[in-house]
């Protein structure tokens, strides 16, 4: 049985646990060592898996994707109207923080499902009281 979700992960997380010349690297190995329930979604893994690919090769992309398919404690929530519907009001609301589709979407599913920790490196994702494992 899976692990309810209570930790939001995003993609500074899986980059800085996979990059161990990442400055956060240390604190994620050891926060993905024995994971809660975890919960990301599309558009987090696309930008991981982007980022792989530009910074390295297919072949790093490739082992992040089997990365994420192997992480039981995960589940990436499935993309749909209701999703996009709360991303967009998140962008609206926040206008003024400049932020991308994952962002908005990650802070409306941690405030909907009332998560309380994010895995991540990006400041943005407090906007609604979560609090970032880096600053803890």
């Amino acid at each position: 049985m899976a692990k309810k979700p209570s930790v939001y992960v995003d993609t500074g997380a899986f980059i800085a646990f996979l990059d161990k010349s990442d400055t956060y690297h240390s604190l994620f190995a050891h926060l993905f060592a024995d994971p809660p329930g975890l919960i990301s979604t599309p558009f987090v893994i696309a930008e991981g898996q982007g980022w792989f690919l530009k910074r390295y090769d297919s072949y790093k992309a490739l082992q992040f994707m089997s990365f994420i398919e192997e992480l039981k404690p995960l589940i990436v929530l499935d993309i749909q109207k209701e999703e996009m519907k709360g991303a967009s009001s998140m962008l609206r609301h926040f206008s003024d923080q400049n932020l991308t589709l994952a962002d908005a979407c990650g802070l409306w599913l941690m405030k909907k499902m009332k998560i309380k920790t994010c895995w991540g490196t990006d400041r943005h994702l407090t906007l609604t009281g979560a609090s970032l494992c880096i600053y803890e």
